[in-house]
């Protein structure tokens, strides 16, 4: 090989290799995002099954319900529409009813119930989610003093 054929041949493997990282960059996080959601917002949206969501909103009074195990169904609603949530695992200490909250999940069976795997709850009594405020505002929903922070 003459140096100019070296020479390219390294920088094709050089390109090459950058286009790979690329690829594998863009892939990993096309799997990892996931869209944020209210409960009215779902009923316009066309997800493909087993695309993974944030649902967010308020935990409907007197809709917590405790199943086997750790076993919870709860629905979650932007006072307009609400959407039942089941979640195993460990609820955040201050998941309560009336209060803002984040799950993050799938739907599953015929896309009735959303099966959560992570939620979050806010973190005192001043703190919504800047998403879910911004989303009830626009419904229309009058949030009580600064739920939020910016």
């Amino acid at each position: 090989m003459t140096r100019k054929q070296k020479r390219l041949a390294v920088i094709a493997g050089g390109m090459g290799f950058i286009l790979t990282a690329v690829l594998l960059i863009m892939f990993a996080f096309g799997q990892s995002i996931a869209y944020f959601y209210v409960p009215g917002d779902l009923a316009k949206a066309d997800l493909q099954p087993g695309t993974r969501i944030r649902l967010g909103g308020l935990v409907e009074t007197g809709s917590v319900v405790r199943g086997e195990g750790s076993t919870i169904t709860f629905t979650v609603t932007d006072t307009l529409s609400e959407l039942p949530v089941t979640y195993t695992g460990i609820l955040p200490d201050l998941f309560r009813e009336g209060q803002g909250v984040v799950a993050e999940g799938r739907f599953e069976g015929m896309g009735k119930v959303f099966v959560a795997d992570t939620v979050l709850a806010k973190h005192d009594e001043t703190y919504m989610p800047k998403d879910v405020a911004d989303r009830l505002k626009a419904q229309g929903v009058e949030l009580s003093g600064e739920e939020e922070i910016r």
